[in-house]
């Protein structure tokens, strides 16, 4: 590589300032910023000013901007007008830690801790994401303490609303659009594929939720006098639901799978290689089975195909005991994670006729929506890809791969959709992290490794972007 004359030198001050590094970390993650509830609003500001100053340190020009909800930090480093310029985006918020006697040490009193397969950094916001967020500043250090400057122009985007909707987000980045416009950004909210694989999460499933009542009688009817003889909400809902799977596992509402492309053959190929093992993915849940698509693979199914799911269903009585009821009203969650090339917009439409086409006599349907977003695809065309993801594959024993998430990251998209650039997902977290609950902790190896990775990423950037 013909950066290493540089990068091997911010290599070894990494590796020589871990344990630093590992106290900044510390000192941040004492901070209980907690953005959810309005009762630590105070803490939530003195962690975007601990960033603000730490990133001043580093030579950046950072301060707080004021939303309506939690301040975003913003940060500029680099004045090279011939640079690559990245965005770096990680959010400074927490989840609470209710409950909080699950927790074996107390949430924000973090340590370092030796696991079962080594050091860990255990407390809120260890691994989402503060952990995460700081592998990234820590690089920056390390590039700027070796060579006085960095081999990037780069703006750092950190937000305070993450874990509580981010409701201040996308005003925020509409109003700041050209300042925060760059070649590409950079997003470190994920995680290994199976804790050891270093990827690059390129496919982001968007989302649809609908939620339908149907109702019949005008009130709950009792089934000896009425049974047989009125209609039966429930019975139309079930029909209802057993209509949006065909036999083979795809979803029957018109029009669904219009607009959606195949696999590419080399991400095929790289997902092959990952050795996928989906009896064990299913077996650790006490399932032995894939019950989605026939003919397609699990990682398919989860990350690259849409689905159509129930998440609720309500009506007539579930009480204790037994009551002999025709209810007034029958009502169901739906959900539906969407891929490349579908509109959530339509989709709503095409649905609620379909559930409207079903209606029998003597009833009608409610449809309330909850989230409409569409999926998100990175084009790995843009050479940045593939040089990350040489500069990732150096780092770790495994190479690197592009892979999908089979859940939702709404940043991504919106950088792509308000700012017109490329997102690239990576992070080091691992599958037993327990973020979102008590005892989360972050490995050793993921801050050191992942801070060592960041470092490479910029070398590799600064000569591909």
């Amino acid at each position: 590589m013909a950066a290493a004359p540089l990068l091997d030198p911010v290599l070894s001050r990494i590796d020589t300032d871990l344990e630093a590094a590992t106290a900044r970390l510390l000192d941040l993650m004492r901070i209980p910023s907690i953005s959810t509830d309005p009762a630590y609003q105070a803490q939530c500001l003195e962690a975007a000013n601990w960033l603000v100053c730490d990133l001043q340190s580093l030579g950046a020009k950072a301060e707080i901007r004021k939303t309506p909800g939690h301040p975003m930090v913003i940060g500029h480093i680099g004045e090279q007008s011939d640079a690559p310029h990245v965005l770096f985006y990680g959010h400074y918020d927490v989840q609470p830690v209710d409950p909080l006697e699950l927790w074996d040490a107390a949430p924000f009193e973090p340590a370092v801790e030796n696991g079962p397969s080594g050091a860990v950094i255990r407390g809120r916001g260890s691994s989402d994401d503060k952990g995460q967020l700081m592998t990234f500043v820590e690089a920056c250090r390390a590039w700027k303490a070796v060579h006085g400057t960095l081999p990037c122009r780069i703006t750092f985007f950190f937000e305070g609303e993450e874990e509580s909707g981010s409701p201040s987000l996308v005003p925020f980045m509409k109003q700041n659009a050209e300042e925060l416009k760059t070649d590409i950004a950079l997003i470190c909210d994920t995680a290994l594929f199976q804790s050891k694989t270093p990827a690059i999460t390129t496919m982001l499933r968007g989302l649809l939720g609908e939620e339908i009542t149907i109702t019949g009688p005008d009130k709950d009817l009792h089934s000896g006098f009425f049974g047989g003889a009125a209609i039966n909400p429930i019975r139309v809902l079930a029909k209802v639901i057993a209509s949006l799977h065909d036999e083979q596992g795809r979803i029957t509402v018109p029009g669904f799978y219009d607009g959606i492309e195949e696999l590419p053959e080399d991400i095929a190929a790289q997902w092959e290689a990952l050795s996928f093992d989906e009896k064990a993915f299913l077996g650790d849940v006490g399932l032995s089975t894939p019950a989605g698509e026939v003919g397609r693979t699990a990682l398919e199914m989860v990350w690259s195909r849409p689905t159509c799911e129930v998440n609720g269903i309500t009506g007539g009585y579930t009480g204790d005991g037994f009551k002999t009821v025709l209810p007034a009203r029958a009502s169901a969650k739906i959900s539906f994670r969407l891929v490349g090339g579908q509109d959530p917009h339509r989709l709503r439409e095409a649905f609620r006729a379909h559930v409207t086409s079903m209606l029998p006599p003597d009833c009608s349907v409610e449809f309330r929506g909850h989230g409409a977003s569409p999926a998100s695809v990175m084009s790995t065309q843009n050479p940045a890809f593939e040089a990350a993801r040489g500069a990732l594959s150096d780092e770790w024993p495994d190479t690197a791969a592009y892979i999908g998430c089979g859940g939702s990251i709404p940043i991504a998209g919106y950088f792509k959709d308000i700012l017109g650039m490329d997102a690239m997902l990576i992070g080091f977290g691992k599958d037993d992290d327990q973020i979102h609950s008590p005892n989360e902790k972050y490995d050793m190896e993921s801050f050191h490794k992942g801070t060592r990775s960041w470092a490479r990423v910029l070398a590799a950037l600064s000569a591909k972007t």
